[in-house]
């Protein structure tokens, strides 16, 4: 199979070229050690193809390394141990339905951490019905977890703010309760000024953790110092939307406003619109227009109908880009820096 390597005018694109490629334009970008990426495990709809394993994608936090996974169709766990992630730092899972090709994997991958040993907790968040779900078919299974495991069933709005991430549940437009996901980062403090802290007779102590979080301390000797005065810029944090399957829905715009990253499907393409609005799903014009609209930065696509072969999606990229120029396309194994 022949893939045409090309390299977008913003830079953007994966970190490797894995042995299962599958879209027409690989888009080189190195993954630097400590940012924030997304591992796309899956890129397909439906049910899986010897092109493509049905939807997860795994989201790495740059501070600690943390991934939380959405979705988690057949198969995710093979495809997590081709990937360069840690099941070890797999502490999340967001699931937006319970469709099987965004399900499937979930029971096993569950009851494969007790199998490796791995003792620390882990979350599951979704739709109502999820819990049913993983509890029947660890029951029937006789399957069990050596961990703690605890499933949430979410509705519209806060799923969890950890202190550095807020993650937002959205309402889509499918043939089943379906979420999509917002994930806001917390602006970063800037770099605290010690050698001027220590220029004014300020010891180093403790404290500087309070002082790098800009907050006021008493000193000893009665002075009180205000952190924020001795910070420099803050960094702003980023934002990321993760749509579940969807027909075209203005609940949308506002999921993906102003967004560092839009991952959106395309299950099919534009001249395939009634079919695939009609079975809860968007098209490639469809969903760059939602990533234009919102005034997104860039758009990643994926959700491929198995229709598509390596040769096709040349022209479904062209017709994204035709709406909305920073759009790229996921394929197996693609690593995208946030």
């Amino acid at each position: 199979m022949e893939i045409d390597i090309e390299c977008n005018a913003a830079g953007h694109g994966v970190a490797k070229i894995a042995p299962m490629i599958v879209t027409g334009h690989i888009f080189p970008l190195l993954t630097e050690k400590h940012s924030m990426h997304l591992t796309f495990l899956g890129t397909g709809g439906g049910a899986p193809s010897l092109q493509r394993n049905v939807t997860a994608i795994a989201f790495t936090r740059a501070s600690s390394g943390d991934t939380w996974l959405f979705d988690c169709g057949e198969g995710t766990q093979l495809q997590f141990m081709r990937s360069d992630l840690k099941p070890g730092k797999l502490d999340k899972i967001f699931i937006t339905h319970l469709h099987g090709d965004h399900i499937f994997g979930l029971p096993g991958l569950l009851t494969s951490r007790s199998m490796a040993g791995l003792t620390t907790p882990m979350t599951v968040y979704g739709p109502k019905g999820l819990k049913a779900f993983v509890d029947s078919a660890l029951s029937l299974s006789s399957s069990y977890t050596d961990y703690p495991l605890e499933v949430i069933e979410i509705a519209a709005g806060e799923v969890l703010d950890d202190g550095e991430f807020r993650v937002t549940a959205w309402p889509m437009n499918h043939t089943i309760d379906c979420f999509g996901y917002r994930i806001e980062q917390r602006d970063k403090p800037g770099f605290l000024d010690a050698a001027r802290l220590k220029a004014e007779g300020v010891p180093r102590g403790p404290w500087y953790q309070q002082l790098k979080q800009g907050e006021r301390i008493t000193l000893e000797d009665g002075r009180t110092i205000d952190g924020a005065a001795y910070l420099g810029p803050s960094t702003k944090g980023k934002t990321l939307a993760i749509f579940g399957d969807t027909a075209p829905t203005e609940v949308a715009l506002q999921l993906a406003a102003n967004v560092d990253v839009m991952v959106h499907e395309t299950t099919l393409e534009d001249a395939l619109a009634e079919k695939a609005n009609g079975r809860g799903h968007s098209t490639t014009v469809q969903a760059a227009t939602v990533a234009k609209q919102a005034g997104a930065k860039r758009m990643i696509a994926t959700h491929f109908s198995s229709r598509y072969l390596a040769r096709d999606m040349t022209r479904l990229l062209a017709e994204c880009q035709a709406i909305f120029p920073e759009t790229e396309m996921a394929y197996d194994l693609a690593v995208f820096t946030l």
